[in-house]
């Protein structure tokens, strides 16, 4: 009789270490709070009928360049990426945008004097991504496999995205990559916002920024299906209130945030580590907007819609002037707006002819500040007429942003705040355990952080299944 494991929680990442764990013969049971698995990763009607919105996340850069994904045969399953002609757009106030081309020859000659200086920043992680990408995803205090090329993308890395852009002369690749550090919730000059770029960059040349046909939620409906050929369920609308009602399984892995671990098992773990839990630091929320439009968004630079992801803010020097803003615990006047416009390019997204979009800024965590007309006025700096194409608009303050997803915690999209002092140092670094037995965590709070790619699931299953296994002997 195989011994039994129990997931709370079906983002990403509590599917990732359902499938690890029912790979290797233990009986899976995953446990999902919320009528539609996913997490942030759920395709759902926020407006209109016939309009499909991803809630979460739209563009899956690190799901194509997931190291653990990218063995799974999810396209059996239904998952089917498209690419955008480039990943992304950048529109500027002089009318035009600067383009990010996915092939980095392409690339090259569209920056003209930069293109010289970007291909040198990127191009040797995009010819071996697939030898850096599973130490940049692997556990932060791991030993890398590569320590060379690991060590050459760290001394990057560890820079300010205002350190990196010094060796652009022109506007156009400093706000193309001011737009891709920004990604980081960071402030420009803060260590570690480079390194958010640089990855962004990278991928966008080594496997693209694809959106996954149907939604995000067809990414989670493939984890499910391949977690049910492995013998595991999904259970929905099955909200946990505490492990200990679990019973005794041989391993519980949570998919929460360390606020509700604490919650959770409270009874469970000792004092000090219950502090270590409570001591957890989330950083700056989301003020989202998910539209239904009546046409595709009216860009002054047509280039714009070659690309799903577009960022709107201007220039480097304005972006980081918004982000910094939000990290002293204000609202910016200009906030930097990111963007994704998927129906251009897939068309089950939108009745024929109309359109959805959806668009976010970053805003302190929980704030109820209403940002709207904000981030508005920033796409119709470089979309006049944007607001008529507007049928209907579904506004997400931070506190609803996590009443759809408590790993939300205040409108917080990246699992916990990304400075260098918590980047390393996440609770259960030390293999993912806690103190209580068999008990782990998998959630983007732990390495290597947040985004779509699994590999906080897959590295800490690996890991309980090794205990497991010691404990046996």
């Amino acid at each position: 009789m195989s011994e039994k494991a129990c997931v709370v929680g079906s983002g990403p990442n509590g599917l990732a270490a359902a499938i690890v764990l029912a790979s290797a013969g233990l009986e899976v049971e995953v446990l999902e709070a919320e009528a539609t698995p996913g997490g942030a990763a759920r395709t759902l009607p926020l407006t209109r009928p016939g309009f499909l919105h991803d809630f979460g996340s739209a563009v899956h850069p690190l799901a194509a360049g997931s190291p653990f994904f990218s063995t799974l045969p999810l396209e059996d399953h239904g998952l089917h990426f498209i690419h955008s002609p480039a990943p992304l757009a950048h529109p500027l106030d002089d009318g035009t945008a600067v383009v990010l081309e996915r092939d980095l020859h392409a690339a090259k000659g569209s920056l003209g004097a930069d293109g010289a200086a970007w291909d040198g920043l990127v191009r040797p992680f995009v010819e071996h991504w697939k030898a850096l990408a599973g130490d940049v995803l692997g556990p932060v205090l791991g030993f890398p496999r590569h320590p060379l090329l690991m060590a050459r993308f760290g001394a990057r890395a560890l820079s300010s995205a205002q350190g990196l852009v010094r060796r652009f002369r022109g506007e156009r690749a400093r706000a193309l990559f001011a737009g891709m550090a920004a990604h980081s919730f960071l402030a420009l000059d803060e260590p570690l916002s480079g390194a958010f770029g640089l990855l962004l960059a990278v991928l966008a040349h080594a496997v693209g920024w694809p959106i996954p046909r149907g939604g995000a939620q067809s990414l989670t409906n493939a984890l499910c299906e391949h977690l049910r050929a492995r013998g595991g369920r999904v259970r929905t609308s099955s909200r946990v209130e505490s492990l200990a009602a679990l019973g005794e399984p041989a391993l519980v892995l949570c998919d929460v945030t360390p606020r509700q671990l604490l919650a959770l098992g409270q009874d469970l773990f000792p004092e000090r580590f219950q502090r270590r839990l409570a001591a957890f630091r989330f950083g700056p929320g989301a003020f989202k907007v998910d539209y239904a439009l009546a046409a595709p968004i009216p860009w002054m630079a047509a280039e714009c819609s070659r690309a799903a992801t577009v960022h709107v803010g201007g220039s480097f020097e304005e972006i980081a002037r918004a982000e910094r803003t939000t990290r002293q615990g204000g609202h910016a006047e200009r906030p930097f707006v990111l963007l994704a416009q998927p129906s251009l390019f897939d068309p089950s997204r939108a009745p024929a002819g109309q359109h959805t979009a959806w668009a976010y800024c970053h805003v302190p965590n929980g704030s109820k500040v209403d940002m709207l007309a904000r981030l508005e006025a920033q796409i119709e700096r470089f979309a006049p007429g944007f607001r008529e194409r507007v049928l209907e608009r579904r506004v997400f303050f931070p506190e609803g942003l996590e009443a759809m997803d408590a790993n939300l915690v205040g409108g917080d999209i990246a699992g916990g705040a990304l400075d260098l002092g918590q980047f390393a140092f996440r609770p259960t670094w030390r293999g993912y355990a806690t103190p209580a037995r068999g008990v782990y965590l998998c959630s983007a709070s732990t390495p290597p952080g947040g985004g779509v790619h699994g590999m906080c699931g897959y590295h800490a299953a690996r890991a309980a299944l090794a205990r497991l296994s010691s404990r046996r002997r």
